[in-house]
């Protein structure tokens, strides 16, 4: 059923299990790894919910923009900064959660580290245990930011075995991503042009998706040329 079909472009079975077993490690080594350092108020958690959210993002999609190592690590611990900020200064705790969400895109926008689990940490900081509350700002670094820090860690060195490239750099060298790009009439222009137009995000980053367009139109050429071989395996 269509329902049923991998929602990612390129998703297969093979990296949606390789996926379940990098999550899987790297929660239990962050935990493993957080457990030996102390907290500075003794109910902290050691892991905080965000970093769950984070581990998807980095094992399932780790080519997405939003689950790069400096997203993750800046993301979840400016945005825990955020919330404690809104937390001590805004009393109403309806208006503080929205706010705190709302500010932490804001901030993580300019930063360069927007990362969708750093919303939740804002709102951890805001809505979280009297323990979370008396560690003001240092929940942001404690736990928050050794928990995304150690994640980042062993993504980069579980992502070396399972040969995926991550943090993500583009499949070609640059040199070689103009030589593609004129081979199938594209400009790094039409692209800035096409994507203003549309007045959208989307989760890939420009290079990738500069790639990938420039590699389909050269493969549509290779079909309309050779209309006898049919579809192009790839």
């Amino acid at each position: 059923m269509q329902i049923f079909r991998p929602l990612l472009a390129g998703a297969n079975w093979r990296d949606r299990v390789v996926a379940c077993i990098g999550a899987l490690i790297g929660i239990l080594l962050t935990s493993i790894l957080c457990a030996q350092i102390p907290l500075p108020v003794a109910d902290l958690p050691l892991l905080v919910a965000p970093i769950g959210a984070s581990a998807v993002l980095a094992f399932a999609v780790p080519a997405s923009p939003l689950a790069q190592p400096w997203p993750i690590v800046g993301g979840n611990t400016v945005s825990a900064l955020v919330g404690v900020a809104v937390y001590r200064h805004v009393p109403d705790p309806a208006l503080a959660a929205g706010l705190a969400v709302g500010s932490a895109i804001l901030v993580m926008s300019v930063l360069r580290c927007l990362h969708p689990p750093g919303g939740a940490a804002a709102l951890t900081a805001v809505i979280g245990s009297p323990g979370i509350h008396a560690a003001g700002y240092g929940f942001a670094f404690a736990p928050v930011a050794i928990n995304s820090i150690a994640l980042v860690s062993l993504a980069m060195f579980f992502h070396r075995l399972s040969a995926h490239s991550y943090p993500h750099q583009a499949a070609l060298p640059a040199d070689d991503r103009d030589t593609v790009r004129v081979a199938a009439g594209f400009h790094a222009e039409d692209i800035d042009r096409a994507l203003e137009d549309l007045h959208e995000n989307f989760d890939i980053s420009r290079e990738d998706l500069d790639l990938l367009l420039s590699t389909a139109e050269i493969y549509a050429r290779e079909r309309e040329a050779a209309p006898d071989r049919g579809a192009i395996s790839v």
